[in-house]
């Protein structure tokens, strides 16, 4: 799946589908975040059977979602190791899926929201319990979270995103290029309109989001 300027925009709607299994989410995750395994490793690692993450693993391979790799260690020579292939991945926008197409993205997001969810909540935990027993070390702050609101057009919404991808592919570098001391940082972003004045669920009248605000921590 060859890498276009602005990404690559996936709508072919097998491609999808593969891609939302939550199992197979969870292996692409493993290989993002840990690097190179064999079927083997992440059968142990997510609780499945080789057999089970073999046929993910190919399927992912089908849509370039994932690529066989060399060996990464002596005794894994006879085993094939995957890695999870990087790319600027987009997917249609909701103007563009057909109904077909939007129940895969639902369930896409739906799993892959869940999943965000549950591992930032989990590592904050984990992060507070050492605090707490006094065992945490200086990543014990590296939680950013920011809630803000901004008047933008559609194209300033559009170009702002942009930004956001160039930012990351500026810090993004190769595993061989990787610092000292660095560590995989999870990155998510969610920017969405708020209601029109007057649908259910919007503000009140007096609530206006014209001006920037933000909270991080």
């Amino acid at each position: 799946m060859p890498e276009k300027p602005g990404g690559t925009e996936i709508s072919e709607l097998a491609a999808l589908k593969a891609l939302a299994q939550p199992r197979r989410q969870q292996i692409l995750q493993h290989l993002t975040l840990h690097g190179p395994a064999t079927s083997a490793i992440l059968a142990r690692a997510l609780g499945l059977n080789t057999g089970a993450t073999s046929y993910h693993l190919r399927e992912l391979a089908r849509y370039g979602f994932v690529a066989d790799t060399a060996p990464q260690e002596p005794a894994g020579r006879r085993a094939r190791w995957w890695r999870a292939v990087p790319g600027d991945r987009r997917f249609p926008p909701p103007s563009r899926r057909t109904p077909e197409l939007r129940l895969v993205m639902d369930e896409l997001n739906r799993h892959a929201y869940a999943a965000d969810l549950a591992l930032f909540e989990r590592l904050q935990r984990e992060s507070a319990d050492a605090a707490e027993a006094d065992t945490s070390d200086e990543w014990a702050d590296a939680f950013a979270y920011s809630r803000g609101a901004l008047s933008l057009t559609l194209p300033e919404l559009r170009a702002f995103f942009e930004e956001y991808i160039a930012l990351m592919n500026r810090y993004r570098r190769p595993g061989a290029e990787t610092a000292p001391g660095a560590r995989t940082v999870h990155t998510r972003l969610l920017a969405f309109p708020a209601p029109r004045a007057g649908a259910p669920g919007s503000p009140a009248s007096s609530f206006r989001t014209d001006r920037p605000e933000t909270d991080a921590s």
